[in-house]
C-alpha cells in the first residue's frame, strides 16, 4: 500500500521546479560549449487591473536561486529517464550561480515593460530560474497589488486576508498571506504566515460554534467567556438582527465583569442595509464602541460601492478574491483569467543587445538591452514618469529603481523586514498621483525609453 504524500516542495528538490526545456537547452548548450554570459528581464507587458502594480516576491526568488542545488538524488532520477546525458547532469552536480541580479526592491510600484528584475550569468544557469522565479513574482505581485486596491477602497479601515482556504494551493495561500501583508492589509487568519512571516494572525468564530449550541446566546456567552480581551461575535448564523440583539446582551454581560465587546461580524446578506441596522441597535445600547466587520465575497469594489452607500463598517475580512488576484469587475461583469502575465525574456548576450522580434504578434516583442529605469519626481517628491534606458546610460534627474541584489554569487542585499516593505508599499503609494490609481478609469503612468534604447532598436530591426 502507497502511503500518501505531502507534495510539499524543500530545498532539496527546488532544483526540478523547472520546465523540462530549460533543462533539455542546457544539455544543447553543454553540448555546444555555449558559455555566453546573459542577462535575462523579468517584466509585466500588460496590468490586469488598473494601471500600476507592486512588486513582490523577491525574496522568495533570491532564496531560490542562491540556494538551488542539484542533489545526487535529483541527478541519478534524471539520469534513470535517459534523455539527459551523464556528461551534462555531472556538470550540475556542483551548480552554484556566480552571476549577479539587480532588482526592484519589494513593494515599489511598477508599470507594464519596465525590467522588474535582471539576471546576469551564464546562459544555461540563468535560463534554470525562469519558472520559479516567474510562479513566484507574478502570483505575489498579482496578490499584492489587489490587496492595495482593496485597502484604498476600505478608505483606512483595516484589511485583513481571509483567503488561504480559497487559494490556489498551500503555498499559494502562505505567499498570499504575504502579498497581502506588503500590499497593505493588517494581519491574516492563516496561523502558518504569522508563523513564518510574523504576520499579525487574527479570528472571530465559525458557523459552526453557534450551531452546535443549544441557542446562538449560549454560544455568544461561551465565546466571551473564554476570550475576555478578544471578542468578537459572529451574529448571522441565524437572524442577522436577533444575532445583533443577543450580542448586545453579552456586551452589557461583560460589561458587568469589567471587559468589552470587541466587535461583531456580518458575512451575509446586504452588507449595506443590515450594517446600518446592526450599528442603530448597538448605539441604542450604549455600545458605540463595539465595531462591526464585515466578510462575504468581498473586493475593492463591493467595499467601494458600500462605503460610498454609507454602510456602517468599520474593518474587512477579504477571502477569495484577494488570494486569488480576480481579476473581475463585479460592477461591469468584465473580467479575466486571475493570472500576471510577467515574462521572462533574453536581452543581452555577451555583451550584444538581442530581442524577440515576433513578427506575427509584435505586442509579443522585447525590448533588446540590459535596462534600468529611472524614476522622476516633481518638486514634491511625487513621481512624474519613468525612463527606461540602457544599463550604462545615467538620467541625472531621475532615481534608478533596479539595486544590486546578487553580486558574482554573493548576497549583497540587506533584506528588510515585511514590516519594513508594507511602510515602504504605503509610502510609494502616496508618491504615486491619485488618477494612476483610481479602481476604474485609472490614467496609465507615462513610461518612456531613452533615445538610446530606441536607437539600439531601430539597429536590430
Amino acid at each position: 500500500m502507497n502511503a500518501p504524500k505531502d507534495a510539499l516542495l524543500t530545498v532539496d528538490e527546488m532544483a526540478l521546479f523547472v520546465d523540462y526545456y530549460q533543462l533539455t537547452m542546457g544539455q544543447a548548450d553543454f553540448d555546444a560549449q555555449n558559455n555566453a554570459v546573459i542577462t535575462a528581464n523579468y517584466y509585466v507587458r500588460k496590468i490586469p487591473q488598473g494601471q500600476y502594480l507592486i512588486a513582490a516576491g523577491l525574496e522568495q526568488v533570491v532564496h531560490y536561486i542562491l540556494n538551488l542545488r542539484f542533489t545526487d538524488a535529483t541527478l541519478d532520477w534524471l539520469a534513470e529517464r535517459g534523455d539527459l546525458r551523464a556528461e551534462y547532469l555531472d556538470s550540475l552536480r556542483d551548480f552554484r550561480f556566480d552571476g549577479s541580479v539587480f532588482a526592484v526592491p519589494e513593494g515599489t510600484p511598477v508599470f507594464p515593460n519596465e525590467p522588474i528584475i535582471n539576471v546576469t550569468g551564464r546562459s544555461r544557469d540563468v535560463q534554470l530560474f525562469e519558472t520559479y522565479l516567474l510562479c513566484v513574482m507574478n502570483f505575489q505581485t498579482l496578490i499584492a497589488t489587489k490587496a492595495s486596491r482593496i485597502v484604498q477602497a476600505a478608505r483606512g479601515r483595516p484589511v485583513f486576508d481571509f483567503g488561504a482556504r480559497r487559494a490556489h494551493g498551500r503555498d499559494a495561500g502562505i505567499l498570499a498571506a504575504r502579498a497581502a501583508f506588503i500590499g497593505g492589509a493588517r494581519g491574516t487568519s492563516l496561523v502558518l504566515a504569522g508563523r513564518y512571516f510574523d504576520i499579525p494572525y487574527v479570528g472571530t468564530m465559525a458557523h459552526k460554534f453557534v450551531s452546535e449550541r443549544p441557542t446562538e446566546l449560549d454560544a455568544f456567552r461561551d465565546y466571551a467567556a473564554a476570550f475576555p480581551n478578544n471578542t468578537t461575535l459572529l451574529i448571522d448564523t441565524y437572524d442577522t438582527l436577533q444575532g445583533a440583539r443577543n450580542a448586545c446582551i453579552v456586551a452589557k454581560e461583560m460589561a458587568a465583569r469589567g471587559a468589552r465587546l470587541r466587535a461583531v461580524r456580518l458575512d451575509s446578506g446586504d452588507l449595506l442595509i443590515l450594517s446600518q441596522q446592526v450599528r442603530r441597535l448597538l448605539d441604542a445600547e450604549g455600545l458605540d464602541y463595539v465595531q462591526i466587520i464585515a466578510s462575504h465575497d468581498l473586493d475593492e469594489y463591493q467595499i467601494d460601492t458600500l462605503l460610498e452607500n454609507g454602510a456602517s463598517l468599520d474593518s474587512f475580512g477579504v477571502g477569495t478574491r484577494l488570494a486569488t488576484g480576480a481579476n473581475f469587475n463585479p460592477r461591469t461583469g468584465e473580467g479575466a483569467p486571475s493570472a500576471l502575465g510577467g515574462v521572462y525574456k533574453l536581452v543581452e548576450s555577451d555583451g550584444r543587445p538581442v530581442g524577440k522580434q515576433s513578427l506575427d504578434e509584435p505586442s509579443k516583442a522585447t525590448i533588446p538591452g540590459k535596462k534600468q529605469v529611472y524614476r522622476l519626481t516633481d518638486a514634491d517628491g511625487n513621481y512624474v514618469n519613468d525612463q527606461v534606458t540602457l544599463w550604462d546610460e545615467e538620467v541625472s534627474e531621475g532615481q534608478p529603481l533596479l539595486v544590486p541584489i546578487i553580486q558574482n554569487g554573493e548576497l549583497a542585499y540587506n533584506f528588510p523586514t515585511l514590516q519594513d516593505i508594507q511602510a515602504h508599499t504605503t509610502a510609494e503609494l502616496k508618491k504615486t498621483p491619485d488618477p494612476h490609481k483610481r479602481l476604474t478609469d485609472a490614467m496609465p503612468y507615462v513610461v518612456e525609453l531613452h533615445p538610446s534604447l530606441l536607437a539600439g532598436m531601430k539597429s536590430i530591426s
